[in-house]
């Protein structure tokens, strides 16, 4: 059985519990209560298996609080993780500047590929979706970037976030097949 470690991660009220409840098809929350270091949701998802079909996998989805109180905390989160997800509120402007911090921290200084990192521009209910162009500074411009909104189009964000837990599988497979080939060398 595969596992991956996957980081949520992103500015204060951003909507990562949301999501992440969402996603792992968890418990439903219906005020904000700010997330105080991690949550760890432990989930498989039947769409998702590795390259060799037979092997099923499981998956760590660490819900990261956005406060920077937490920041001490940060390397151990980010330990062993093999994928990061950057979910910021598109409809408030200071949050595009802080994605870049949360992607040097948890991408860049853990040197994961940005393959490994998805970027979800989640609007909250009601706020209205634009999904216009973002303009985003680089490096985060050339990083896979998902609109969510959770009372238009819920099964869109689903389908991505299968479609990017897939290729973190993959990563892993493959990572693991080099690891046992280079022991049998």
């Amino acid at each position: 059985m595969l596992k991956a470690k996957i980081l949520f991660v992103g500015p204060c009220e951003s909507g990562k519990t949301v999501l992440a409840n969402f996603l792992t098809e968890s418990s439903d929350i219906t005020e904000y209560n700010p997330t105080q270091g991690v949550r760890i949701l432990e989930f498989e998802n039947p769409h998702v298996t590795s390259n060799d079909k037979s092997t099923g996998c499981e998956f760590e989805l660490w819900d990261c609080g956005g406060d920077p109180k937490f920041e001490s905390c940060w390397p151990a989160l980010m330990k062993d993780s093999h994928g990061v997800v950057i979910v910021f509120n598109a409809d408030i402007p200071s949050h595009l500047k802080e994605i870049e911090m949360w992607y040097s921290c948890f991408v860049q200084q853990q040197f994961l590929q940005d393959t490994q990192c998805l970027l979800i521009a989640h609007h909250k209910p009601g706020s209205g979706s634009d999904k216009g162009n973002l303009a985003l500074a680089p490096p985060l411009n050339k990083l896979k970037l998902v609109h969510s909104n959770l009372e238009d189009d819920p099964e869109e964000i689903r389908m991505e976030f299968i479609k990017y837990l897939r290729s973190i599988i993959n990563s892993v497979s493959e990572s693991r097949d080099r690891e046992e080939m280079s022991i049998i060398t």
